[in-house]
């Protein structure tokens, strides 16, 4: 099975080695050439520079030395880094990133070593149906794996944006979420794992390794729930629909994520027609005192029962919001009220008094 590059681990940098940058403008490598020669053990050849380094101290200084000598202008500068002890590698020009991104991977290790070595784990966050307090489903979330590598989440996906790495911390934490999903959680109970849709450049080649996973821990696929996780706007909703499409045709759910406010609109909604939508956590919050956000939660529930999704409540942290929302018919809801997120599954019925 061919794997996307972008999706898939890559050697880890060595302590020892040689930087290799490439410039695509010649004013530039010249420039780089003269400035580097003076300081460092360098060969040059087709605008590609070989400088040797010899520890991960003497690296840092190389990338921040051509950061300077740049200007912070790194437009069709290139660079990647090979084991020194290899004689006569060819420069794989595929295997080069943008010189912003390589520095930004060299600047902060760790996180790059958290996402090629997969080392975190998920806990998850219980969903229940409203109807009757039992447990749905859950949502998994990204925590550290190793105390060795702390994390914050929400760091480390903004690190994997900065570096160009986003497409393979997606895709590990998908095949991850699956992978504790089958240990930890019986048939039929649902499985809510984020996505980027950004991460996902052909759904039918990116999302294989994905499909692997579902078949080799058998899962099965009417269990999982792609939700769509974008700080961004949707720039592409054809793009989306492609992916919703590939997930569906292989009989796994999609939602999507944040509808009531930003960018998921209830046009969006429509227009997607996801399995799940996701009512955002800001228009949940006091709902039940306050009558423009219960205007707008009763248009969302118009739009998906007419449209055959199932509505989920998140960001429950009051029985009166839970209690509204049941009021006006939201299926399914999650939140610190019902049950924060864990390492193992919750009882069966969260909520008795429902």
């Amino acid at each position: 099975m061919t794997v996307c590059s972008s999706c898939s681990s890559f050697p880890d940098l060595s302590e020892q080695g040689a930087l290799l940058i490439y410039c695509k403008i010649e004013f530039n490598f010249l420039v780089l050439e003269s400035c580097i020669k003076q300081k460092y053990e360098v060969e040059s050849d087709k605008q590609v520079l070989k400088i040797r380094y010899h520890s991960f101290t003497m690296l840092e200084q190389i990338v921040n030395d051509i950061d300077l000598l740049l200007q912070g202008n790194s437009t069709g500068v290139f660079g990647s880094w090979i084991d020194d002890q290899v004689e006569n590698q060819p420069v794989l020009f595929p295997t080069m990133t943008p010189f912003d991104q390589l520095h930004t991977r060299i600047s902060d290790r760790d996180f790059v070593t958290i996402i090629n070595k997969r080392k975190f784990t998920h806990h998850i966050q219980p969903i229940i149906q409203l109807n009757d307090g039992k447990v749905f489903g859950y949502e998994f979330l990204l925590r550290p794996k190793d105390t060795d590598y702390p994390f914050f989440p929400g760091e480390l996906f903004a690190f994997s944006q900065r570096a160009g790495l986003q497409s393979l911390l997606d895709s590990q934490a998908r095949i991850g979420s699956i992978e504790v999903g089958a240990k930890l959680l019986e048939e039929g109970q649902k499985r809510f794992i984020n996505f980027l849709p950004s991460s996902i450049y052909d759904p039918n080649h990116c999302l294989k390794s994905t499909f692997k996973v579902v078949e080799q821990f058998n899962v099965n696929p009417s269990d999982l729930v792609f939700e769509v996780v974008e700080t961004e706007k949707i720039e592409n909703i054809d793009h989306l629909k492609k992916i919703f499409r590939t997930y569906k045709q292989h009989g796994i759910h999609v939602a999507l994520d944040d509808i009531g406010t930003g960018y998921s609109t209830i046009e969006v909604l429509k227009e997607l027609n996801p399995n799940y939508a996701k009512i955002d956590r800001h228009l949940v919050d006091h709902c039940d005192m306050d009558k423009e956000k219960q205007q707008k939660l009763k248009e969302i529930q118009e739009v998906a029962n007419a449209n055959g999704i199932i509505l989920l409540a998140e960001g429950i942290e009051r029985e009166e919001e839970l209690a509204y929302c049941k009021e006006i018919g939201v299926d399914l809801a999650q939140g610190y009220w019902i049950g924060r997120p864990s390492a193992h599954p919750s009882s069966n019925k969260l909520i008795t008094n429902i």
